[in-house]
């Protein structure tokens, strides 16, 4: 994921570890460093004249056990790091893990290994493969129906040499490999799914991050596609160049802080012998998932009509038109009506055209050594049609055989199949609604200035918003989309960022502030230069995570899988007993003669129970009940401003027991404000205000600026002139006490005790008197002394949020413990978990320290979650069962994180425990109708009811079950698109920290 929104390391002093990507991935800033010559490295030992520039590098992972803390890590790194070889080596505690780069031809990993073990720990293998080797590629599959075969095609894809992970996602119908371009290629992957029976189609392959594709226009030759590759490497800034075979495509991959697409269009486009010879354009690639599943939704639609056509007159020939006339019973030849030769007619067809998809889908799967719903449906229709077939050639041949066909059968079943198939398509749409409305609030053209050396606009043209590059100025009419991401150079208004971040209220934005692509304008005219463009933006980025997030299994869906592996053949053994079951008994007079329909004979009667059980097995909803309740959550959570990363994070979310929270920026807003001022001589408010902004205003000190910005919102809230009235001259700062300046004339002090005690500044009893009750509720005092005498004080804090104190309440009334970890000192602490109500408070604690704490509650038997502000806190993040990052917006850094909170509102927290727990309810909830209905399913198609009551399933009605319980599990997971806050939350009316705290 990219940098901005999803990027979290730890400081220098923490060694650069980052544990991070799901919690199974070492990444560290150390191991991005080629250049960099180390102990271990060739070049400082024996093999000076060796170019390791074009050595190998392979990348190895291996497991450690018996690392107990930090030194223990040192230490195996360290030995690491002296072994010849060696390019780099990082080890990580909270994983047991141990990543090393290292030259093939200079040592062996066997070596790695015992260097590992001769420090005293045990080493195990997991993972070696050549450094930055490993691609990625994700394309669309069709066909899949259940779990069964999102499971057969990662089976085999995961057995190609060469792939690390395939994941299937059967709600998504698309796919993800992690494969090694060395040893296989995407040309062989494709034709892995096509054997195994599914169509695919290519969507992306590796990063697309600085990656464009251009569709070329007037290109007729090779030689002159050789020229626009020349043109273009000749460009500042291109790093490589893809062109299509035909020439009618090419891919660009480029810097962009030097390029971007428009610059690469207009390159191509002046390459030719004249302007404009060659033309170039971005290529939209045809379809995308909405427009895949609209196809597909199509499909299913056309398939069911046309099985309509036919199947409702077989209907009306079997059901309807022998109880109104008998010229159906019109005999042709023998014992063979011409009923029965028009149901033959208008359902073979529907077996062998119409219903052809069930044919192919059971061969792949038998073909790969499974089965899944399309065996079932085969064999269901096949007994049906085939015997059918029998009794009509068998009454083309006899003068006495009076058997009945199941032509009906067959038809009614496909068709009722195909409406089910269509309508599940429809609801699983729905499911991801949500993401599709985030990847549509993108404008479509932006309006591009050209402002000179004075500011002065000099020129405008309109643009489509794909062609934004890095520092681009654009302007933003009231009313209209921000197209990117970018900061405010000139103008004010007030940005609707509620689709992006779940804000309600509207954001003002000044020259300064960030503004986020896809937010609405409401009112004022801004220029925006942009700083982030294409996929780096944030909503490219949450589209992202989610779209991961939805690919992702949850652990609850390993029922499914387990499932899925042994319930076709299950139900086609229930189905031959139950046959067998029938038949025998009938055929020997167990049971009575008169159970038998007229119509039928005992073989029939069983045929009709086989068949029935065969069909109303439903592996589908079972398949479906996990992946389709993810997916809304996700989406819902999305558009709430809450990015939860897939199942397994809402999994453990659920079960969460105890939250423990960083203090600063997390219950607190994360900076200095000014919350309360006092006089202490007669001087005018205002005056004193000015005085102290004035001399403030040249230190970059957060205390200085805290006073700086609570005398702006004053001259704001009276209407005054924003511009400073008074000068300070002389200025000078002292380190830890203060600064000092002359306004109008006069001697000013700003600062601690100490430097009004250095200066010989009197501290009248009053005043002591207030510093003592300041520093007792763990905040600053700022004194201002004017000409050596205490003029007045300004009281500053890191505020707590409005909402921290609400919201560890209602913490507290849902069962879950919230404890505080924080570097602070104790006096500090205390005041702070005082204040918000928590009672439990850990002090003085290093990053690595809160990580420690959250694994001795984890110890304890608790599912702990852990929320952190993200920037020293991803240790603890990474420890947690819950890792969540909160942050303002797009600024928080969430690789670490499980889930995360885009706004720097603590009930957030809430919202998204509460969803998750909905979630995991309704995913329970659809494992018990989707077992519930096979398992009361199976038995009545299997005729328990039959002896008793005289109830039977035909199996064309069997069939209709079967496609509604599929269509009834997508439509449970599409009630969570209702969700809504808890009522305690909904009833809150806060207002943010900012808000509250900046209006004196």
């Amino acid at each position: 994921m990219l940098s901005r929104v999803i990027d979290i390391r730890l400081l220098e002093s923490e060694k650069g570890i980052l544990e991070s990507e799901s919690k199974d991935e070492l990444k560290s800033p150390l191991l991005s460093q080629s250049s960099e010559h180390i102990p271990g490295s060739p070049s400082s030992q024996t093999d000076e004249n060796v170019d390791l520039n074009v050595l190998e590098v392979r990348k190895v992972t291996f497991h450690v056990s018996g690392m107990e803390c930090a030194s223990c890590a040192g230490q195996i790194e360290k030995g690491l790091k002296k072994l010849h070889g060696i390019k780099d080596a990082t080890v990580a505690l909270l994983q047991n893990k141990a990543l090393v780069l290292y030259w093939p031809t200079l040592v062996d990993k066997n070596k790695i290994k015992e260097a590992i073990e001769d420090a005293g720990f045990e080493a195990k293998l997991t993972t070696d493969c050549t450094e930055d080797t490993m691609a990625t590629c994700r394309f669309r599959i069709r066909g899949m129906t259940c779990t069964s075969c999102s499971e057969s095609l990662s089976v085999a894809l995961e057995r190609m040499k060469g792939v690390k992970k395939a994941l299937v996602a059967l709600a998504l119908e698309e796919g993800k490999i992690y494969y090694d371009p060395k040893q296989c290629s995407i040309a062989e992957i494709l034709q892995t799914v096509a054997d195994a029976g599914f169509e695919s189609d290519l969507i992306n392959v590796g990063d697309e991050t600085n990656k464009v594709l251009l569709k070329l226009e007037g290109v007729s030759s090779s030689e002159e596609a050789k020229l626009i590759e020349v043109a273009l490497q000749l460009l500042p800034g291109v790093n490589s160049i893809e062109m299509d075979p035909n020439a009618e495509k090419v891919s660009v991959s480029y810097d962009p802080d030097l390029t971007g697409p428009r610059s690469i269009i207009q390159c191509i486009q002046q390459a030719g012998p004249e302007p404009n010879y060659y033309r170039a354009s971005i290529y939209n690639p045809p379809g995308g998932r909405d427009s895949e599943r609209q196809k597909e939704i199509k499909h299913y639609k056309k398939y069911f009509l046309w099985s309509c056509v036919f199947s409702v007159p077989v209907f009306f020939l079997s059901m309807v038109f022998p109880m109104i006339s008998p010229w159906g019973d019109l005999k042709l030849v023998n014992m063979l009506t011409l009923g029965k030769v028009l149901r033959w007619v208008l359902c073979t067809p529907i077996q062998f055209i119409i219903g052809r998809r069930f044919y192919i889908g059971a061969y792949h799967a038998l073909h790969r050594g499974s089965a899944n719903m399309d065996v079932l449906v085969a064999l269901g229709t096949n007994a049906a049609y085939f015997y059918s077939v029998y009794t009509l050639l068998k009454s083309l041949t006899s003068q006495s055989f009076k058997g009945q066909d199941f032509f009906e059968t067959s038809a009614l079943l496909i068709s009722f199949i195909l409406l089910g198939k269509y309508l599940e398509v429809l609801a699983k749409g729905k499911t991801s609604d949500a993401i599709a409305k985030l990847m549509n609030l993108a404008p479509d053209t932006a309006t591009l200035l050209t402002i000179d050396d004075d500011g002065n606009v000099t020129s405008e043209m309109e643009i489509s918003s794909q062609l934004i590059q890095r520092n681009d100025i654009i302007r933003v009419v009231p009313g209209a989309k921000v197209p990117t991401d970018g900061i405010v150079i000139r103008g004010q208004s007030h940005v609707n960022e509620s689709m992006i971040t779940g804000e309600a209220r509207p954001v003002a934005k000044r020259p300064g502030d960030k503004v986020i692509g896809g937010t609405m304008n409401e009112s004022g005219f801004l220029l925006v230069k942009a700083t982030h463009v294409g996929s780096e933006t944030a909503l490219s980025q949450i589209v992202q995570l989610v779209e991961a997030a939805q690919m992702a299994k949850a652990p609850v869906q390993k029922l499914a899988d387990r499932v899925s592996r042994f319930f076709v053949p299950l139900v086609v053994v229930a189905a031959f007993i139950t046959w067998l079951g029938w038949f025998i008994p009938g055929e020997t007079g167990i049971f009575p003669r008169g159970w038998i329909p007229e119509s039928m004979d005992g073989f029939e009667l069983a045929l009709q129970f086989g068949i029935s059980v065969l069909v109303i097995a439903c592996p589908c909803a079972l398949g479906l009940a996990t992946p389709t309740a993810v997916m809304v959550a996700t989406g819902i959570g999305a558009s709430q401003g809450v990015l939860i990363k897939g199942g397994n994070a809402l999994e453990s979310a659920h079960k969460v027991k105890c939250i423990v929270f960083d203090k600063t920026g997390t219950l607190t807003i994360g900076r200095p404000v000014v919350i309360g001022t006092k006089l202490f001589t007669n001087i005018a408010f205002q005056e004193f205000c000015d005085m102290a902004a004035a001399t403030e205003a040249n230190s970059e000190h957060p205390l200085a600026k805290a006073v700086v910005e609570y005398n702006r919102k004053l001259r704001v809230k009276y209407g005054l002139d924003q511009g400073f009235l008074f000068e300070a001259q002389d200025f000078q700062a002292f380190p830890g006490k203060g600064v000092q300046g002359t306004v109008l004339h006069k001697k000013i002090l700003i600062g601690n005790r100490r430097l009004m005690v250095d200066s010989d500044v009197h501290l009248a009893p009053e005043v002591e008197e207030h510093l003592q009750e300041t520093e007792q509720l763990a905040k600053t005092c700022v004194l201002m002394a004017i000409d050596r005498e205490i003029a007045g004080a300004f009281t500053v804090a890191d505020p707590v949020k409005p909402e921290a104190e609400t919201v560890v309440s209602i913490l507290k009334s849902m069962g879950i413990t919230s404890i505080m970890v924080t570097g602070d000192n104790w006096g500090i602490a205390n005041a702070i978990a005082g204040e918000v109500g928590i009672e439990i408070v850990f002090a003085e604690t290093e990053p690595l320290g809160k990580a420690e704490r959250v694994k001795e509650l984890q110890m304890k038997g608790m599912t702990v979650a852990m929320v952190g502000d993200g920037i020293n806190d991803s240790p603890a993040l990474v420890a947690a069962n819950v890792g969540m990052a909160i942050g303002a917006g797009t600024d928080v850094a969430i690789e670490a994180a499980d889930i995360v909170l885009m706004k720097s509102n603590l009930e957030d927290v809430i919202t998204g425990i509460d969803l998750a727990k909905k979630t995991i309810s309704r995913i329970h909830l659809n494992y018990v109708w989707a077992l519930g209905y096979n398992v009361m399913g199976i038995p009545i198609a299997a005729g328990v009811l039959f002896p008793s009551t005289g109830i039977r399933l035909p199996p064309w009605l069997a069939g209709a079950c079967m496609a509604a319980s599929s269509v009834s599990v997508v439509c449970s997971s599409l009630l969570l698109q209702s969700y809504k806050k808890p009522k305690q939350l909904r009833s809150l009316h806060t207002e943010t920290a900012q808000d509250n705290y900046y209006s004196p």
